[in-house]
């Protein structure tokens, strides 16, 4: 089946058919869904009438092979060419077997891991029926009040586009066509959602150019010299105008300048959205500046289907625009063999055999163990398995531990935090007790919680957010823990005994009122399906936690965004003429994040020796060789991730104080070391000038290494040009 199959296809289309094909509506719109007939309100207050439905290019949310199937069958039963659907779903950190949400896959480090994850999901997603998944979201975040930061990797660049790749070689394989247990990936939301103003979703964006291209959009192009075949638009506006219209971001930058030619999707009702936003005055012409923004498929609003007709008539658009977008959405299901095979993968057997079999569940709470990240601990830790356990929280017995976009796994099938410590303890005693809900409490439940503490050894504190706390639409302007929960902190720490705490939530938190009550603090995010399990292999040293953050922690809420790699100022603290009040600084609260970006202790130590180079000019058609010496000085094997940032001291336009540009993740045995080297070539060295132009600027740069974005050995060289 070949090009000309698909213009032969597309010529038989009516102008009625090839419209409906940029519709894309949720899974109750469709006959034979599991909710079938259920939307018929919706249905008529957006003017969708059968026909649209019968010719309609794609399906939103729906899931399970046999649902799948009845709604394709149903589908090509009624359509008069036989063009088979597109089902799409938000496949963000696993199907079924839930895997630790993206913000803690990235303090991972693992590039191998987070793309297994990638394969594992789509595999389960493809023998399900799915097509295509929403993900990945490579939006850079620098907020923690957003609720979204959980789906980011966080606030790096590089780092971002190296985990941008990695999700989509996991997602899509390299032969989509071929390898059913594969799904197209959609890389969102596009461009620099991930930075609206006060961390409010949705809310305005407004960053330069520059800045754009040199922090948010790295990300995206690299999933999408990867092969990604989607890209989704964001809510927010760019440069004043929403990105679902926004001509100049998705023709000029996205389709020309970058040569992107697969489906452009809209968010859900974003086009619509237009409206509220004050850049369309009705639905008319909201359609209008999107198809001339180039969206191929409209999700969940009707503006496409109810006015493209009549814009084409009237000869506002010509119809061939229309006609670009349905043949890359034909090509996408020809990619995907839905013309042959219009069930692709999905296959009732497989997944019964297949969907959160216990291999994907092995991989997932070694994710899950990769991920979490030690933030403190005075000695506490790990804990002995003949020692009496009080472990008292919310989160103790809790299965909310998946997070959000997390909608086909189970809580009830979730590994909680009690069954994973029960099966470590080796004929000790595990008390339990909840001593507060996540937001409210009792006085009476927390002094039950103090009482059953009082025979316990040691006291495990699970504590956290909600995760509707977080997500979408989930924003935060206190983050912090609830009151309720310091409240329970404050009234155990009174016992005198040792006390761990475990942070079960979906973004940096301003940890007073924990990281100085208890002894040792583990941060695990929402670490899915087998999230208790892999707490418990980190809490009794069966093993030995490695994660590094990939998003600063905020001393205090008032310091947002703080992010490592930010700009100097001509009044910075510390420098050798600052004065004592008139620097950049506040009255209150230190400048410095209370934990940095890269920063994550483990159970062992290590040393690392001077920084050196194999020379200290470099040439614009040569390299320089960074040596570091890394030892495990402690008396148990572990990982480290040793990381290379660099700063250029004098450039066109200011330069960060560092950027992450490379890493290495080394494991060693106790008093081992290792020669570490990196490459440094004068690509790493470029940035984007006043004038757009990318290049490198000649002159003296920092190359520093440590085990986070604080703690660095430095050297100095010259780009000499």
């Amino acid at each position: 089946m070949n090009e000309q199959f698909l213009q032969s296809l597309l010529k038989k289309m009516t102008l009625d058919e090839k419209i409906a094909q940029l519709l894309q509506l949720a899974t109750p719109f469709f006959k034979g869904s599991n909710h079938e007939g259920q939307i018929t309100g919706p249905m008529e207050q957006m003017g969708i009438r059968e026909e649209d439905i019968q010719n309609s290019g794609s399906v939103l949310g729906a899931s399970g092979a046999e649902e799948i199937i009845n709604i394709q069958k149903a589908h090509l039963n009624e359509n008069r060419l036989g063009i088979p659907l597109l089902f799409m779903s938000d496949i963000v950190h696993g199907f079924k077997t839930i895997f630790p949400v993206p913000l803690a896959i990235g303090c991972s480090w693992d590039l191998g891991m987070a793309e297994k994850s990638a394969e594992i999901a789509a595999k389960e997603a493809a023998v399900s029926g799915v097509h295509v998944t929403f993900a990945p979201m490579v939006d850079l975040v620098r907020d923690p009040r957003w609720g979204r930061v959980m789906e980011s990797t966080g606030e790096d660049p590089y780092l971002n586009s190296e985990y941008a790749k990695a999700f989509v070689r996991g997602f899509q394989g390299s032969d989509l066509t071929n390898d059913l247990d594969r799904v197209a990936a959609c890389v969102k939301h596009f461009a620099a959602y991930g930075a609206p103003e006060g961390g409010r979703d949705y809310n305005t964006v407004d960053i330069s150019e520059r800045t754009l291209r040199e922090s948010y959009l790295p990300a995206y192009k690299a999933a999408l010299d990867e092969g990604c075949e989607m890209v989704m638009t964001a809510f927010n506006v760019v440069d004043g105008i929403p990105a679902t219209g926004n001509k100049r971001l998705m023709r000029d930058l996205l389709r020309d300048e970058w040569n992107f030619d697969g489906v452009l999707i809209s968010d859900w009702g974003a086009v619509k959205e237009m409206i509220p936003h004050g850049v369309a005055e009705d639905e008319k012409e909201a359609a209008l500046k999107a198809i001339n923004a180039g969206v191929d498929i409209e999700m969940m609003t009707a503006c496409y289907v109810n006015h493209l007709k009549e814009l084409v008539e009237e000869n506002t658009i010509d119809e061939s625009i229309i006609d670009e977008g349905v043949m890359r959405i034909l090509e996408l299901k020809q990619k995907l063999g839905l013309f042959e095979n219009p069930f692709r993968g999905a296959d009732e057997k497989r997944e019964k055999e297949l969907v959160f079999s216990e291999l994907h569940r092995k991989a997932a709470r070694e994710l899950a163990v990769n991920s979490s990240v030690l933030l403190k601990n005075d000695g506490m830790l790990p804990l002995s398995k003949e020692q009496s356990v009080a472990l008292i929280g919310p989160f103790a017995e809790n299965g909310d531990v998946l997070g959000p976009w997390s909608w086909l796994g189970s809580r009830e099938d979730a590994a909680t935090l009690s069954s994973g410590i029960s099966e470590k303890l080796l004929g000790a005693k595990l008390i339990v007790e909840k001593g507060c809900g996540i937001e409210a409490g009792t006085t009476e439940l927390i002094n039950g919680a103090v009482k059953a503490a009082e025979s316990a050894d040691v006291i495990v504190l699970a504590l956290g957010e909600a995760s509707e706390m977080s997500g979408e639409a989930g924003c935060r302007s206190n983050i912090q823990l609830p009151d309720i929960q310091l409240e329970l902190i404050a009234k155990l720490k009174e016992l005198n005994k040792p006390m761990a705490a475990v942070l079960f939530n979906g973004r940096p938190l301003d940890l007073h009122g924990v990281i100085d009550e208890a002894n040792a603090v583990l941060e695990a995010w929402y670490p899915g399906s087998e999230g208790g399990h892999a707490v418990a292999d980190i809490l009794f040293g069966d093993e030995n936690p490695s994660g590094k953050l990939t998003m600063s922690f905020p001393y205090s809420v008032g310091q947002v965004p703080v992010y490592y790699n930010a700009f100097n100022t001509g009044r910075p603290q510390g420098a050798p003429d600052a004065q004592e009040r008139y620097v950049s600084q506040y009255l209150d609260i230190p400048n410095e994040p209370l934990f940095p970006f890269g920063y994550g202790l483990s159970y062992t130590t290590f040393s690392y020796s001077e920084a050196a180079l194999s020379t200290d000019t470099l040439h614009p058609d040569a390299s320089v060789t960074l040596t570091v010496n890394v030892q495990n000085t402690g008396e148990l094997a572990g990982e480290e991730v040793v990381q290379l940032y660099i700063r250029d001291l004098s450039g066109e336009v200011v330069r960060p104080l560092k950027e992450l540009k490379a890493f290495k993740k080394i494991l060693l045995q106790p008093g081992e070391s290792a020669e570490v080297k990196f490459t440094i070539n004068e690509e790493m060295l470029k940035y984007y000038h006043s004038n757009l132009e990318f290049n490198s600027d000649p002159g003296k740069f920092i190359a520093s290494v440590g085990p986070n974005s604080k703690e660095l050995k430095e050297c100095t060289f010259e780009l000499l040009k």
